[in-house]
Parts: structure tokens; sequence; C-alpha cells
């Protein structure tokens, strides 16, 4: 990766891991278009290493108003899904990769914009872990569906139970990648070097989370996610 691919991934990702921590959602979609058009054979596996500490740094913050009902009934799915997503890599070029990428991004943004209010049961929370299973191995975007299972709910409750979703999944998605072969030593010694931009952007959101009921900026973070597809896309 040149000097200038590094320093525009390093700002991404600042960016991205400052918006999850403020609102708990848009992580990869504001990372993973820019990813991959900078270098698209670091996804997904960048994308939920860096999520890890991420994720769990959210989670153990606003701990005490987790939903663990929807944790279980979520995480059941996601391991299902995560399958589905490994075949997916396999099977596709890089080239049909990065539409799906394009694709995948426009569709859940637009999704998680249009989507009515709703409380999901079991089967409803299952099929968003099954969703995002999908998505998120093959493509290291997964938000948008537990963004609309929770997206109603307070915004403390949202960014924790999303977060520990997410902290599952992605643990889940690595060892089954790493199974199927699909890590590469340069993808996890360039995460390891963004992984301080992580930090940075989370920390940063501290001072801002507790003050955002998140849907100014989740709208932004839709709507460029919505931009960045179309830009991946072309």
């Amino acid at each position: 990766m040149s000097e200038t691919a590094f320093v525009v991934s390093a700002v991404t990702i600042l960016v991205a891991a400052f918006v999850q921590g403020s609102t708990g959602m848009g992580f990869a979609l504001v990372a993973a278009p820019v990813i991959g058009l900078v270098e698209p054979r670091l996804i997904p596996v960048l994308l939920l290493v860096l999520m890890i500490p991420l994720n769990a740094y959210v989670a153990w913050r606003e701990r005490e108003h987790l939903d663990w009902h929807g944790v279980r009934w979520i995480s059941a799915g996601r391991f299902a899904g995560t399958f589905a997503g490994l075949w997916i890599l396999v099977v596709v070029t890089e080239h049909q990769l990065m539409l799906l990428i394009g694709w995948s991004t426009i569709i859940a943004a637009v999704v998680a914009l249009l989507a009515p209010a709703f409380d999901p049961n079991r089967t409803g929370l299952v099929s968003v872990g099954l969703i995002t299973g999908v998505t998120e191995t093959s493509t290291g975007v997964g938000g948008p569906p537990l963004a609309l299972a929770y997206q109603h709910k307070s915004g403390p409750t949202l960014r924790a139970t999303v977060a520990v979703c997410f902290l599952v999944g992605e643990v889940i998605s690595l060892v089954v990648l790493g199974i199927g072969g699909q890590i590469e030593l340069g993808t996890l010694g360039m995460s390891a070097a963004l992984v301080p931009f992580v930090g940075i952007g989370a920390f940063v959101s501290r001072w801002v989370h507790h003050r955002l009921d998140g849907k100014l900026l989740r709208m932004i973070v839709l709507v460029f996610a919505i931009v960045s597809g179309i830009v991946v896309l072309l």
C-alpha cells in the first residue's frame, strides 16, 4: 500500500470509528467502500479485525443497557449466515466482490432509511443475525440489519447491543475465514498498523455519544453509504 493510500485509509478508519462509537453503527458503511477502492484484497478481514477492539470498548462503556435476549437470538442466526458468507468469498472474483460491496452497501442503507418502526420477535432477530452473517463475512458490511432491529430503541441500548452482536459475529467470521484460508499475514499487519486510528476515533466519541440521539448522524452515515456504494459500482 502506498503512503497516500495508507493516509486515506487511516483517516477513513478514524472517522468510521468515531461514527460507530457515537451512534452505534456506521463503521463498515463508511470504511468498506473506501478501503474497497484503495485495496480491495483487505476486505473483509481488515474490517472484521479492526471492529473487534472498537465494539469491545463500546459494549463495555454502555454494558448496563445490553439486551441479552436479542444478543442470543441474533448470534444464533449470525453463526449460520457466516458459512454462506464464506462460500460467497470463495466463488466470486475480485470484480464481483466489488459489485457485491457496492450493491449490498446501497441496498442495506436504503432499507435502513425506509423501514418503518417495528419490534422484532425471536424469528425476526434470528433473521437479522442470518443476513448479518452473510453480508459481514463476505463484504465486512453488517450493521444496517442490526440497526433496523434496534433503530427505535434508546441510544445506549442500540449501541451496547449492536456492539456485542458485532463482537460475537466478528470472532465467528474470522475463525471461519481462517479455517477457509482467507486470512493473509499482510492483511493482519495492515490491520495492526490501523488499530491506533480506531482507538483515536473511539476515544473522541466518548465526549459526544451521550449528547446524541443518533438520528442526524445515522442519516448522514446512511446517505454517505449510498453515495459511496454508487462510487464503488462506477
